[in-house]
């Protein structure tokens, strides 16, 4: 993997080399793969923003640090046309998301709000968990969640897990490698949710305990996911899991509610990724009595590695762009590409006619907190700060309420083993064990979590969560007051998840937050705020 990652290393650094030199080796197409998309790889220090607007993309970048986009003070008397014409004869780094063959497809169906299929797709995922094959292979996989019988041997791997990870913050090496050679021995990519638990957590200590956790981590960001392979993924997630799907029924109600009787909408999220939760938004807008309002949506994602580095924002943009054509909505999409924190209110031009929406969906724990440089503001502050001085009419938070962000890495690994353990069992209680997609949202997605939380230090470990009440305090200090939750979208929440979801689902309100877990434990948790001298009527 470190090989791979540093020939696309080279491939990108060929860029810069002339490409009429006789003596240079063509790397085209042998290890031409995908640098990494997701947002956990190290941003650029640039800001890329782009207005959509019915079929025309104008993209201007800027430097964060003031300088201007006239290009002054370079020697290349290329245009930026010339050099992505040329550019994206030699790499497939330009345009990822074209190799990948029933893509549009696949966006298609999940923009497309018809909700027929996705009924289907949950009636044919309970049939499947009911199903002979299913039952007989829970059957031969042994006993309960937490103890699994060999033979005559009865191995607690949860208990295993601890002892190990006890041996590796000892410095005891030998018992910590005889210890995670037995773990390996009982646990299974495809058995039972504490199999699969404890593989995932034996690859994190493995890594850890050889001291390569930030390489191997960087390299499996990397290997980029197929995006073909996510969609389908995220299909199945949001038939299974009801977690997605109530974020998505609160942020839309609230906006709803928010720009009742207004005209113009403003929405500015942190984190748009595939943008595949507004499509609903879209949707329903479009059917408002009296017309839908002009929206205006601003995506704010970290930059990519390349000369694009807004592209896949601006792809985003493109397909929400289509999709609020084809429903009848007026919109335009800006996309920002940069360093959350340096985004402030300037960057946004807000019309003070618009109903100004914040949204941030599970991404703020992703930010660096204090416990990485304490002469710094925290990332973390920093960002609501600025969401303050924004005065939105409604900032919608929905968090990752975990407690495994210690720097202390036993009191972190305890926690994520509870924390992960509610992760696995939820899957394996709601989709069959053979499933592709499954395995697909074990590694990489959870696993590749799970591995930088276990094996990652310092600036290197990117997932840093804090509890509901943590974040409560935070945006308190930051200058953020709460608003009740609003009881048309809790219980329309609750009904859904009583309805299509597992009885083991937990829908629960605590301090003004809807929360959100599997089995009692809480897991996200979602609360709407102001700022304190925002004397909006909201």
């Amino acid at each position: 993997m470190l090989n791979v990652a540093f020939l696309k290393g080279m491939e990108e650094a060929k860029k810069f080399l002339p490409t009429n030199n006789s003596l240079l080796v063509d790397l085209d197409d042998t290890y031409g793969q995908s640098l990494p998309t997701d947002r956990d790889t190290k941003p650029c220090t640039a800001f890329a923003a782009t207005q959509v607007k019915e079929e025309e993309v104008v993209v201007d970048v800027i430097s964060m640090f003031g300088g201007s986009s006239n290009g002054r003070g370079r020697k290349n008397s290329h245009t930026q046309e010339d050099l992505e014409s040329e550019m994206g004869r030699n790499s497939k780094l330009m345009m990822p998301e074209q190799e990948e063959t029933g893509a549009s497809e696949l966006f298609d169906e999940l923009m497309s709000c018809k909700y027929d299929g996705f009924l289907k797709h949950m009636q044919d995922l309970r049939i499947a968990m009911d199903s002979e094959s299913e039952k007989s292979v829970r059957r031969v996989s042994g006993k309960g969640a937490r103890g699994k019988q060999h033979g005559n041997e009865f191995v607690d791997l949860h208990t295993m897990l601890i002892h190990c990870a006890q041996a590796m913050a000892t410095g005891d090496r030998r018992s910590a490698t005889e210890m995670l050679k037995q773990i390996k021995q009982h646990s299974s990519l495809r058995g039972d949710a504490t199999q699969r638990l404890a593989y995932c957590f034996a690859e994190g200590l493995e890594v850890r305990l050889a001291g390569t956790g930030s390489q191997v981590y960087q390299s499996l960001m990397a290997k980029r996911t197929s995006v073909v392979e996510f969609l389908k993924a995220y299909k199945l997630f949001l038939a299974a899991i009801s977690l997605n799907k109530v974020h998505i029924i609160f942020s839309n109600g609230n906006i709803v509610d928010a720009v009742a009787g207004r005209s113009k909408l403003h929405i500015v999220a942190y984190g748009v990724q595939y943008g595949l939760q507004w499509p609903g938004l879209l949707h329903f807008l479009a059917g408002r009595e009296g017309g839908p309002p002009e929206v205006r949506f601003t995506g704010i994602d970290l930059p990519q590695p390349g000369f694009r580095p807004a592209y896949q924002i601006e792809e985003t943009g493109r397909r929400l762009s289509n999709c609020a054509r084809e429903f009848g909505v007026p919109f335009k999409f800006h996309a920002i590409a940069a360093k959350w924190e340096m985004v402030s209110a300037e960057d946004l031009n807000i019309d003070p006619d618009e109903v100004l929406v914040v949204n941030s969906d599970c991404h703020l724990s992703n930010l660096m907190d204090e416990g990485v440089d304490a002469d710094t503001p925290s990332p973390r502050d920093l960002v609501l700060n600025n969401i303050r001085k924004m005065r939105p009419n409604i900032f919608i938070q929905i968090v990752n309420s975990g407690t495994y962000g210690a720097p202390f890495f036993l009191t972190r690994f305890r926690e994520a083993l509870f924390y992960y353990s509610a992760l696995f069992d939820m899957l394996d209680a709601t989709i069959p064990r053979d499933n592709d997609e499954r395995l697909l949202i074990e590694r990489d997605i959870v696993g590749r979590s799970a591995l930088n939380v276990i094996a990652c230090e310092g600036a290197d470990r990117l997932d840093r969560p804090e509890t509901y009440k943590q974040w409560q305090v935070r945006n308190h200090r930051a200058g953020l007051k709460q608003l009740p939750l609003n009881p048309e979208v809790v219980k329309l929440a609750r009904d859904k998840v009583k309805k299509y979801y597992h009885k083991d689902f937990l829908i629960d309100e605590d301090r003004q937050w809807l929360l959100q877990g599997w089995k009692g434990r809480v897991l996200f948790a979602m609360s709407t705020w102001v700022a304190e001298d925002n004397n909006s009527t909201f």
